[in-house]
């Protein structure tokens, strides 16, 4: 396999960074350096970085119906780019500096959906936008019985209101293809359940015989 990474983190200088907001986010204000591919060093460069921890987000599957679990509120952000800032999601959270993920992910599931979890699988994680914040979010897939999921949730305090879905996995799909889904956790999180579904259904039914 080709090595296709050149450089690491000891070619990059940190020179400043500074404090430059503290509110419900943080953001830094980064002075930096680098490498550069044809030889050298760059200037240094001044970056304002979000700072706002790490995340995590959950696919409830029910493998006995072939359902997921999808909950829907608004996202202010989403309105500079589409008609309908109420999103389709998966249930999803910030970590808050654990790195007890699971434990996460299975609060975030009671708080939004009402439901708890069987078997927990990592799918993966992935930086959120590396340009502009330092967020890794943590993404899984997660056995549940979905027959009597639905209603409302969220917390007052911290102004959610959450509608919990319950469809087809194939129906979910085809909100993914038709761009209906065009958020970047609920995008990966269904794109993965569409490539490993039959092994995890194997993996879930090799578990529940043990």
């Amino acid at each position: 396999m080709i090595n296709i990474s050149t450089f690491n983190d000891k070619d990059v200088e940190v020179v400043k960074k500074t404090s430059l907001y503290r509110g419900f986010f943080k953001i830094e204000g980064y002075a930096f350096k680098h490498r550069l591919f044809a030889g050298g060093h760059s200037e240094i460069i001044h970056r304002e970085i979000l700072e706002r921890g790490h995340a995590v987000a959950v696919l409830p599957y029910d493998p006995n119906t072939n359902n997921v679990l999808l909950i829907e509120q608004i996202r202010i952000g989403a309105l500079a780019s589409k008609n309908n800032p109420w999103l389709l999601e998966c249930i999803a959270g910030m970590a808050d500096g654990s790195t007890d993920y699971e434990s996460v992910v299975r609060k975030e599931a009671q708080e939004e959906a009402g439901i708890e979890l069987d078997q927990l699988e990592f799918m993966m994680s992935y930086l959120s936008s590396p340009g502009g914040t330092t967020e890794r979010l943590f993404l899984y897939a997660a056995r549940a019985d979905l027959s009597q999921a639905g209603g409302l949730y969220g917390l007052a305090s911290e102004g959610e209101d959450i509608k919990v879905h319950v469809l087809p996995l194939t129906q979910a799909l085809e909100l993914l293809a038709d761009g209906t889904i065009d958020n970047a956790a609920t995008v990966i999180s269904l794109q993965w359940m569409a490539l490993n579904q039959t092994r995890l259904m194997e993996q879930w039914a090799n578990q529940t015989r043990c």
